[in-house]
């Protein structure tokens, strides 16, 4: 008990000096990401914390269901801008859309947002990145834990390698580097050091930290989620490391008395919420509030839908007149959801 008290005070001593951090290098604002997802399927389906690694491969029709429509993307994507959502990262899994789909889908986001996403497709090689290049902002590898000797244990078929070649191709072409860390995996505060040679070393611009949610049928379901002092205290000694970092907190809804701690220790901004789902529900009206306790202003709304014109948002979009009436649709059960 008595260590868990000095560990409290260091913690809040830790915390002050990431909050005063943050506060010399960014405004006190703070926002929701939401990853866009283009499928749910996945050709490796054995990392050992993930859903997909308890799923049935049936193949076939099935496997296509796992791939979204690109008008129910548009549709996702007009929502984020106007609910001033900033979109974490365009993501699926590897071979899901074809490259030159992929790029058209891109295309239309960017127009829709304003600017280029990020990319979150597993390890790109040079020749598709080159393709990508003027589309993007830049890449994301899920790197999970860098932690070497659990890496090759939870993620047997995504080596470190690939990832890391990626970077360095990235880098060269202008393109800046991004990467998700899942807390809990078996991980302990002495791989921090490792994680920053990493983040060194890789040019790595933002990170994603997660916390596990532990999945029913993976080797994980009876752990426990890490505490939200030990995800406070990765995300404020990054900060303190590398005050220009771009952090993001995954949370869950399970997670979200958490947000005014980890905004404290240098936190951007908040994800992994599922707000189409639980928009302007009691979950969605804390996070807003959690931010004002740590004095961000919370930019965008995760409770109230604007009043505007959305045909005439769809009606913008560089597409064929079939394609925006799909949109249309697809946005109207967004909203009619949203709005239940």
């Amino acid at each position: 008990n008595n260590f868990s008290n000095i560990f409290m005070d260091e913690l809040e001593r830790l915390i002050d000096d990431a909050n005063k951090v943050y506060k010399e290098n960014f405004p006190n604002t703070t926002w929701f990401e939401r990853a866009l997802f283009f499928s749910w399927s996945c050709s490796i389906r054995d990392c050992k914390f993930c859903y997909m690694s308890v799923q049935q491969t049936s193949g076939g029709a099935s496997e296509e269901k796992a791939v979204r429509s690109k008008e129910s993307l548009f549709a996702e994507a007009i929502l984020c801008k106007n609910l001033g959502w900033r979109i974490g990262f365009f993501s699926g899994g590897m071979n899901a859309y074809p490259h030159k789909d992929i790029l058209e889908i891109l295309k239309v986001i960017n127009h829709i947002i304003g600017e280029n996403v990020w990319l979150n497709i597993g390890a790109v090689s040079k020749s598709q990145l080159e393709k990508y290049t003027p589309h993007i902002k830049g890449v994301v590898g899920s790197i999970e834990t860098i932690n070497e000797k659990l890496h090759r244990e939870i993620c047997p078929s995504k080596p470190l390698k690939p990832y890391i070649k990626m970077f360095k191709d990235a880098h060269r072409l202008g393109l800046k580097n991004s990467m998700t860390i899942i807390l809990g995996l078996g991980e302990t505060k002495d791989d921090f050091e490792t994680l920053k040679e990493f983040i060194i070393n890789n040019h790595i611009e933002k990170i994603h930290i997660y916390a596990l949610n532990p999945v029913v049928g993976t080797v994980f379901e009876n752990k426990k989620s890490p505490e939200k002092e030990y995800q406070a205290w990765y995300i404020a000694n990054l900060r303190i490391a590398f005050p220009k970092i771009d952090i993001q907190m995954g949370i869950w809804k399970n997670k979200i008395d958490r947000v005014s701690l980890l905004l404290n220790a240098g936190a951007n901004s908040i994800s992994k919420f599922p707000i189409t789902k639980s928009f302007g529900s009691l979950e969605a009206k804390e996070i807003e509030l959690q931010a004002r306790a740590a004095d961000r202003e919370f930019l965008g709304s995760l409770t109230k839908i604007p009043d505007i014109n959305w045909d005439r948002e769809v009606e913008l979009l560089p597409v064929e007149n079939d394609v925006k009436a799909i949109v249309k649709k697809k946005l109207c059960e967004y909203l009619k959801n949203m709005n239940s």
